[in-house]
């Protein structure tokens, strides 16, 4: 089963969230240098807390709770040590480059809880085989927005399609790691549909993605509880497909990513 990771810093929602099979809740504390990085983009900056940590580990009874820290910074060492008194099973590095400064967090985390690095930066997809060995590590988490824009590309999935997951994908396997990417939309929704994103997922052996805003806005009036519902089915029907047809779709998908780039950069 796919764990499929919730942003939020809302009890009561994660607390909903607690109750189904498969969840992993998210606190996210990213701020250095957020803002300048995604200025002009359509996308969230968290207003979470520190505070926000203790406030959604105190509701859950199964879910595992991740944090994503602040990149590597003079303040980390105080850092983890206040997320982890408040209960974090996970905490997530963004925005490294090169291996050392992976090395460098984990000597801080110090096998107290998983580290999930999040592969964001050409520096990091380049230098992939020097650090996945890293004492510590739980998952690799690639994070699509930004790599795909530190890589030059047009569309955030383009790395699905020039065989750059794939590679990733078998190095982080190859020593044992979970991996996850990305975000997912509801099942017809997106440039590329959730269902195409997640017949990617299950091709690629991944164990994680995360649920994009628009999988759970509330004004459409479906609980999230049934888009849940909906998107384990689809992920049992893709399931059962065999390798002809595994194929056939990544043919197909990719053709889609292409097709999709290639509109974008001919955009006004």
């Amino acid at each position: 089963m796919l764990e499929l990771i919730q942003i939020t810093n809302d009890p009561a929602f994660a607390r909903r969230c607690d109750a189904l099979a498969g969840i992993r809740l998210f606190v996210d504390l990213e701020r250095l240098g957020k803002a300048e990085r995604q200025a002009g983009r359509d996308t969230f900056i968290s207003t979470h807390g520190v505070e926000d940590v203790s406030r959604v580990k105190q509701v859950l009874r199964r879910s595992r709770l991740m944090v994503r820290v602040n990149p590597l910074h003079d303040g980390t060492r105080e850092e983890v040590e206040a997320v982890l008194a408040r209960g974090a099973d996970l905490l997530m590095l963004p925005m490294f480059t090169q291996p050392q400064t992976l090395r460098a967090f984990c000597e801080i985390v110090a096998g107290r809880c998983g580290v999930v690095p999040l592969l964001e930066t050409a520096g990091a997809a380049q230098t992939l085989p020097e650090w996945v060995a890293t004492p510590g590590l739980q998952e690799v988490f690639v994070g699509l927005n930004d790599l795909h824009r530190s890589l030059g590309l047009r569309f955030m999935f383009e790395p699905l399609a020039n065989g750059l997951l794939d590679r990733i994908a078998t190095v982080v396997h190859g020593q044992g790691l979970r991996f996850g990417f990305g975000g997912i939309a509801r099942l017809d929704e997106g440039m590329l549909p959730g269902a195409d994103v997640l017949a990617e997922h299950l091709r690629l052996g991944s164990s994680s993605v995360i649920l994009s805003r628009t999988f759970h806005r509330s004004e459409s009036g479906i609980p999230f509880e049934d888009e849940v519902a909906a998107l384990r089915a689809a992920e049992r029907r893709l399931s059962a497909r065999g390798p002809q047809q595994v194929e056939a779709d990544r043919v197909r998908i990719a053709s889609s990513i292409e097709r999709i780039a290639a509109n974008m950069m001919h955009a006004p």
